[in-house]
């Protein structure tokens, strides 16, 4: 008797509550956060910050643990993820301002998620930092598929979490009780409060909704109610003094563990959102980071969470803790709940697979596969990579590619170097040894590689490499 009601329950808590909608194609929520490292939510092992929403979606669909970004900082992971292209490709390959406000913006002819969502019949918005041009540029949200954009089109200017202004579309929206320092509309709850209305306002269409949050990048700004839950709690948590850059703060540890735990409120409030208007069965929600966590600047302290686990680097770096990234799927119809991937994945696989859950033709020439074979569970067959390619022009130049259980990469290539390292991943995560003496063979055909992928930019030419290509 007490195993049937066992097996009773089990089945009530694994069965969706309905059947999905089949009639029109799924609705996508695409959250990123910023600078979040994998290893600052509880479902990837963090225990001093609270990520109950974040970890529901985990324990309810799919957690991947090899998911890379597009790169090592913003502007050119958000262009891998929004056109399907790898940074020997892409149009932005590295964080460049324009004045005098705003990034390099993308090319008028590079296709978007939201492109080719709103020609499937999506309604697009976006919510939270864009960094890939600005209104009056080529770059422009607006000229890239989506409907409505609310939020930072600068980077720089989303170093603020109260802003004196952000933008509605191509107005600008004035905060007339915030100071930059301070104030009292926090941009990550006027996120939320957009994202709702965004929801509510086309319930009855398919709809793409993209939140590029911008917590917890620094500045450490956090609101009183929300840093309650963590003050004094963290053991010492010694201030910083604003010196190097970003706003002071008197408890920077739990002003940090506060603004993540916020932005999990807000994933939270998404979700329920959804529920209420009987949308979730219908609605794939992806969730990830831009990059790995942050160096020690401004207050945030990737070393006291932990942030990047037992990986090695930061932002900023081509190394496995610069670009190892959290990716969370989920959509409780078709994703068979508490699922975990080690596939190899990144970025540029995000566009092709959100166009075949809507349907679409996927854009031809892009670098990214589909997954989304192995999220739903039919038993279909999922492609795999033969490698993975990354470059990046700051941070001193570097290349990097993954290739199976083996990782090279290159540093320092601004001076003039162009030494490879080799490392073993499966072996070696932390790739703490260079074994490239070791494996000759496997260090030329990855080097082949960087050389092959590798097309070059005039507007962020790779330092040494473009002179010597061969």
């Amino acid at each position: 008797m007490l195993r049937a009601l066992a097996c009773a329950l089990a089945l009530s808590f694994a069965a969706p509550a309905r059947a999905a909608d089949t009639s029109r194609p799924p609705n996508i929520v695409l959250i990123v956060a910023d600078d979040l490292g994998c290893f600052e939510l509880g479902c990837y092992g963090q225990t001093k910050i609270k990520t109950p929403s974040i970890d529901k979606l985990a324990a309810g669909g799919a957690k991947f643990t090899r998911f890379y970004s597009g790169n090592a900082v913003c502007a050119p992971s958000r262009c891998a993820l929004m056109t399907g292209k790898h940074m020997g490709h892409a149009t932005v390959r590295n964080n460049k301002e324009a004045q005098p406000e705003g990034q390099f913006p993308i090319k008028k002819d590079d296709t978007t998620i939201a492109d080719v969502l709103k020609a499937q019949g999506y309604v697009c918005g976006a919510m939270g930092k864009w960094g890939l041009g600005m209104w009056d540029t080529d770059g422009s949200p607006l000229k890239h598929g989506f409907d409505l954009f609310f939020g930072y089109n600068c980077q720089r200017h989303a170093h603020s979490h109260y802003p004196t202004y952000v933008y509605r579309n191509d107005k600008r929206v004035e905060l007339k009780d915030n100071d930059g320092k301070t104030g009292k509309q926090y941009t990550q709850d006027l996120f939320e409060a957009e994202a709702l209305e965004f929801i509510d306002a086309n319930k009855a269409k398919p709809f793409f909704l993209y939140l590029p949050f911008t917590v917890p990048h620094v500045a450490v700004q956090v609101p009183d109610d929300s840093l309650n839950e963590y003050k004094g709690k963290l053991g010492d948590d010694p201030a910083y003094d604003g010196k190097k850059g970003y706003q002071p703060h008197l408890a920077p540890h739990a002003g940090y563990a506060a603004m993540v735990t916020r932005m999990d409120r807000t994933v939270g409030r998404v979700v329920d959102k959804l529920k209420e208007l009987k949308l979730d069965e219908d609605t794939l929600v992806l969730f990830t980071s831009d990059n790995g966590p942050t160096h020690n600047v401004g207050g945030a302290d990737s070393t006291f969470f932990n942030s990047a686990g037992k990986l090695r680097g930061l932002k900023g770096s081509l190394y496995e803790g610069g670009i190892r990234v959290p990716f969370i799927a989920y959509m409780p119809t078709r994703i068979k709940r508490g699922t975990v991937h080690n596939q190899p994945l990144y970025f540029p696989d995000v566009l092709p697979t959100l166009c075949e859950f809507a349907g679409a033709k996927v854009p031809k020439n892009l670098d990214g596969i589909s997954f989304r074979p192995m999220l739903l569970p039919f038993g279909q067959k999922q492609a795999e990579h033969e490698f993975l390619y990354w470059e990046f022009s700051g941070y001193g130049g570097q290349q990097a590619v993954i290739e199976g259980e083996w990782k090279a990469v290159r540093q320092d290539l601004g001076k003039g170097l162009v030494k490879t390292e080799l490392y073993h991943l499966a072996k070696d995560e932390s790739e703490k040894e260079d074994v490239s003496a070791k494996f000759p063979e496997v260090l030329a055909r990855l080097e082949k590689r960087m050389r092959e992928e590798h097309t070059p930019s005039a507007d962020f030419p790779l330092q040494t490499v473009d002179g010597k290509k061969k």
